[in-house]
């Protein structure tokens, strides 16, 4: 099986435009993910937990909120302020306690500083490749805008020696974590844009035809879950003997490992099997077909239902 990310909740987020038709108050992405990330956590607290998310979940408030309990690494702005920590509070000190020390360079300054000081790092599967060779420097810092409480970070500034790819930062709430574990981490976000793509072309996510909100409330977390449990399924028949789950290769798509297609179309062959199982009535009359025959035929219709 690809690597694919396996689906345990979902959330209905609906857009501030809804919620201004609706009367509703709106809650913002992020509060939903804050939510989300803490219930999660109380569901496993003895587990340590690592959230990965895109740029629009690198948000001050959400990082605040939830770095106590979990890891969150995402995407990081070029041109965040970014300080260094603030000095300890002095025996009889007057004043407010400061929450920063002084300002860093922006990241874009770090990038274009010939002083910089850059790491090579080989990394799986960055952008679809298997392997890729970049450079890296990294530091703590802590990220600050007026009126949200600070947050402590790792940054991770990367750029291409090929130059085929824009230089990025990133960002993670462990400020232990090395460079390469961070990367590796981020690059695991993709298996869920996997799943998202073969959810929609194979079980008809976000396709729905439905114009009530209580039914996509409904249809979505089920459809996911069918995934999950056929991508469990198809493990288990990955792992039995006679290669019960089988890559199918065309002429203009070669592929290496099976996919959710593949997934998909052996575990519809196992339901439509069984060895006592029959359709046909008592008394009729029996036209018999050879076995390869009968193969051929439910691996055909398993592949294209």
């Amino acid at each position: 099986m690809p690597d694919e990310g396996l689906p345990f909740l979902t959330i209905l987020a609906p857009s501030a435009r809804w919620s201004e038709a609706n009367g509703k108050p709106h809650k913002t992405l992020t509060t939903w993910a804050r939510q989300a990330i803490l219930q999660t956590k109380r569901w496993l607290p003895d587990r340590r937990l690592i959230f990965v998310g895109d740029s629009g979940f690198a948000a001050l408030d959400l990082l605040a909120a939830v770095r106590c309990h979990v890891c969150v690494i995402t995407r990081l702005r070029l041109d965040a302020n970014l300080f260094k920590p603030a000095r300890a509070r002095k025996p009889g000190q007057r004043g407010r306690t400061p929450l920063k020390g002084r300002a860093l360079p922006k990241l874009s300054v770090v990038l274009n500083n010939p002083k910089t000081i850059w790491t090579t790092l080989v990394v799986s599967q960055w952008y679809g490749d298997q392997q890729r060779t970049l450079q890296t420097t990294t530091g703590t810092a802590v990220w600050y805008h007026s009126g949200i409480p600070p947050v402590p970070i790792r940054w991770v500034l990367v750029r291409d020696p090929l130059g085929e790819h824009d230089p990025q930062a990133f960002l993670s709430t462990d400020l232990d974590a090395p460079p390469e574990t961070i990367l590796q981490w981020f690059v695991s976000r993709w298996r869920v844009e996997t799943t998202f793509q073969e959810a929609r072309a194979h079980l008809g996510v976000e396709t729905q035809r439905q114009w009530s909100d209580l039914a996509i409330l409904r249809t979505t977390p089920v459809l996911l879950g069918l995934f999950s449990l056929i991508t469990i399924w198809a493990n288990e028949l990955a792992q039995a003997p006679g290669g019960l789950l089988r890559s199918h290769a065309t002429a203009w798509y070669r592929k290496k490992d099976p996919t959710f297609s593949d997934a998909i179309a052996a575990v519809r062959r196992v339901l439509w099997s069984p060895p006592d199982f029959s359709m046909s009535r008592a008394m009729t009359e029996t036209v018999i077909m050879p076995v390869r025959l009968l193969k051929r035929f439910v691996e055909t219709l398993s592949l294209a239902a």
